[in-house]
């Protein structure tokens, strides 16, 4: 059988396109933990490793992987269809090859309205593919679903989010929010708003989450992932948000004038 196979695109730019050197890079933001929390959903950034890699390793760490992951990304690129699920293929990394659950990607095509099988949003798009290579270095095998969100339509969210709840209600699955949190302010600025979204995941109320993004002007890339992950993670079990770490850029490069902001979050 011929697979589709998706290159990846940001490999030499946001992570080392070299296997070894790749390893070495993740290994500094692995901590060994010996007690680690079931999730239902994690909200991880998207960032250049550099950047954001220490808070995605710890989010990572403190986590049991499962042999099913559904990976949903912000829309950045604007192409394709408003709730993209990718249905087969091969998704390439410097660690190797990763296959989509197609039965499972098609199962969410078949029950759910707003999905649309789309591949054309997923070729350019960052947000899944960086979260690949830390759940590779983890976890030697595992199956997933890539998905790309860019619908503003708050009931289709909804829709999307009840359906994946009740797919893989009986599934051991982990549903990964992609997202950085606000964009180009100054280090306090960026903080005093991401606290309010961090308080929000905290609290498991996406409702309230998206309010604060709307009357803060909160620039996070990735709400409409984490909306639909706290939503579903709620009707998959979870009762409470854990915030695992939360920096920005300027802890690395030095300049707080204008940085990004980073959070990281375990639904259990």
């Amino acid at each position: 059988m011929i697979y589709m196979l998706r290159e990846p695109v940001v490999a030499g730019m946001f992570y080392e396109r070299d296997a070894p050197a790749l390893k070495k890079h993740i290994s500094k933001y692995i901590i060994q933990k010996q007690e680690k929390y079931k999730s239902k959903a994690v909200v991880v950034p998207h960032a250049g490793y550099i950047y954001s890699g220490r808070v995605a390793g710890e989010v990572y760490s403190s986590i049991e992987i499962p042999d099913l992951i559904i990976i949903l990304g912000p829309n950045h690129t604007g192409a394709g269809k408003p709730i993209s699920v990718m249905t087969e293929g091969i998704w390439r990394t410097p660690f190797g090859d990763v296959k989509i659950n197609e039965p499972l990607a098609n199962e969410i095509i078949k029950k759910c309205s707003a999905a649309s099988k789309d591949d054309r949003a997923h070729l350019k798009e960052h947000s899944v593919e960086v979260q690949l290579p830390f759940l590779q270095y983890i976890k030697k095998s595992f199956s997933f679903i890539p998905v790309v969100l860019g619908d503003y339509n708050i009931n289709n969210l909804q829709i999307f989010a009840d359906a994946l709840a009740q797919i893989f209600k009986e599934k051991d699955v982990l549903i990964v929010a992609s997202t950085d949190l606000t964009h180009y302010e100054d280090a306090d600025s960026a903080k005093e708003k991401d606290t309010l979204v961090l308080k929000a995941i905290e609290k498991l109320d996406e409702e309230e989450m998206i309010k604060q993004v709307e009357d803060k002007d909160i620039s996070m890339c990735g709400w409409m992932p984490t909306y639909v992950a706290i939503r579903a993670a709620k009707l998959l079990g979870a009762t409470k948000g854990i915030i695992i770490k939360y920096m920005n850029s300027g802890d690395v490069s030095g300049d707080y004038s204008q940085v990004v902001g980073y959070g990281g979050a375990a639904i259990i």
